[in-house]
């Protein structure tokens, strides 16, 4: 069993897995508390609208508006309470002033702000996705405070969608790195490779069918080291390292268009040169990344 099987110590920290938020969710269905917390003038809203929130000019932080400022018409979500006992909902709604998307501003967010952006650009997503019922095609309402949608024909009840992927970082016996690319990609653009896992599939079974399919490598051994949600426009990824002894590489030619085995000082030789260039703070990929590199990964090594 390869020696990095010992360490087990899950990811801290992952970009869109932070924050302290109480997401209540037994107030949802609570229509007097629902009231009560919308009429306080403590209570904040966040605008969101198509993958985009209210920020400030520091980019660090939310921008709150207060509910006597949303639309009679727009559809609200309850989103929870912050650390600091302030009730939040996401409001669906044109953003008023500056706004930004997760992989903009997502790693420079303070922890509440990015739980809060990161849920209500989840539940926009999904509102948005699927107006109507997938029983009767009759379009459906929000209930239980924006968390479900309901057929007023046929009374069923329809909830977000989370789309699980696994997202791997494949070693060799050489202590080596597998990374691949896209085909929409830039050509410096190398990451760890992925994908969703499929109806009535393991999560440890979509590791070893996928990059199998993506790189022709079969795996082994593998450990899991984190999640975190990825609201693009559903998913939540799964962690992992894995270690191979087949290191034959045949990509699929279609997702994956390139694929490459790496040494610590080949990734760094390429990144100096700037014939690779490796995935932002807000995603895992870096994190499992920098977890075998053995330290954070140069800013100037990081594509935009």
């Amino acid at each position: 069993m390869p020696q990095q099987m010992s360490d087990r110590a899950l990811l801290a920290d992952l970009a869109l897995a932070r924050g302290g938020i109480d997401r209540s969710a037994e107030r949802r269905t609570d229509d007097r508390w629902i009231s009560q917390a919308w009429a306080d003038a403590s209570t904040l809203v966040l605008p969101v609208h198509e993958g985009q929130v209210a920020i400030d000019e520091s980019g660090e932080r939310v921008r709150a508006i207060s509910t006597a400022d949303v639309p009679s018409n727009a559809e609200t979500m309850l989103l929870g309470i912050d650390s600091g006992g302030r009730t939040w909902f996401g409001a669906r709604m044109p953003v008023p002033g500056a706004s930004a998307g997760l992989r903009e501003v997502g790693a420079e967010l303070a922890g509440d702000d990015v739980a809060l952006a990161t849920t209500a650009i989840a539940l926009d997503n999904w509102h948005r996705a699927h107006p109507r019922c997938a029983r009767c095609g009759d379009a459906t309402r929000p209930a239980q405070a924006g968390w479900i949608r309901r057929c007023p024909s046929d009374g069923s009840e329809h909830y977000p969608r989370t789309d699980p992927a696994v997202i791997v970082l494949v070693i060799d016996p050489d202590d080596r790195a597998l990374l691949g690319r896209q085909g929409t990609w830039q050509p410096q653009w190398f990451s760890t490779l992925a994908g969703f896992v499929e109806s009535g599939e393991s999560a440890e079974s979509a590791v070893r069918r996928e990059i199998e399919e993506e790189a022709g490598v079969k795996v082994g051994d593998m450990v899991y080291l984190g999640s975190q949600p990825w609201p693009f426009p559903c998913s939540l990824m799964l962690g992992y390292h894995a270690w191979t002894s087949d290191t034959e590489i045949t990509v699929d030619g279609e997702e994956i268009v390139e694929a490459r085995w790496f040494s610590r000082a080949e990734l760094a030789t390429a990144c100096e040169e700037g014939t690779v260039a490796l995935p932002p703070a807000v995603s895992i990929a870096r994190r499992l990344i920098e977890r075998w590199f053995g330290e954070p990964l140069r800013g100037d090594w990081i594509r935009p």
